[in-house]
């Protein structure tokens, strides 16, 4: 069936979504050269639409182009939310609609992976000694 030509070239896409942006980074297969890359700021006007998923579909799409340009067409995706010792460690609204975006280019997906960092008690959390009192 698979035949010389269609053999498959590896990438990476790391994903950084948080809620004020997503940012979409292609690198090859050991990850220190980077491909494409892309973000939602770069798609929208408005700062407040950087994060929205229509945006993270743009970045993804142009960043996917430039990568197939380059001979990638099989990715493993790793997706990252601020995480660490205060961020929010689920990614935002942009993650999910840039994989979809991905796939539909053709891309063939092999790995999703979460790489949100979380502490391992590092620092003291914000809040005081009896937490955030509501």
């Amino acid at each position: 069936m698979m035949n010389e030509k269609d053999k498959l070239r590896w990438g990476i896409v790391h994903i950084y979504s948080s809620y004020n942006n997503t940012i979409i980074h292609i690198t090859d297969i050991t990850g220190t050269e980077t491909v494409a890359k892309a973000s939602g700021g770069m798609m929208v006007k408005a700062d407040r639409m950087e994060s929205s998923p229509t945006a993270a579909m743009a970045a993804a799409k142009k960043a996917a182009e430039t990568a197939m340009e380059k001979g990638i067409n099989a990715i493993h995706v790793k997706i990252r939310a601020p995480g660490g010792h205060n961020g929010p460690n689920n990614p935002g609204p942009g993650a999910q609609a840039a994989i979809r975006a991905l796939s539909r280019m053709g891309l063939r997906i092999g790995l999703i992976e979460d790489i949100t960092a979380t502490p391992h008690d590092g620092c003291r959390k914000k809040g005081g000694k009896r937490g955030r009192r509501v």
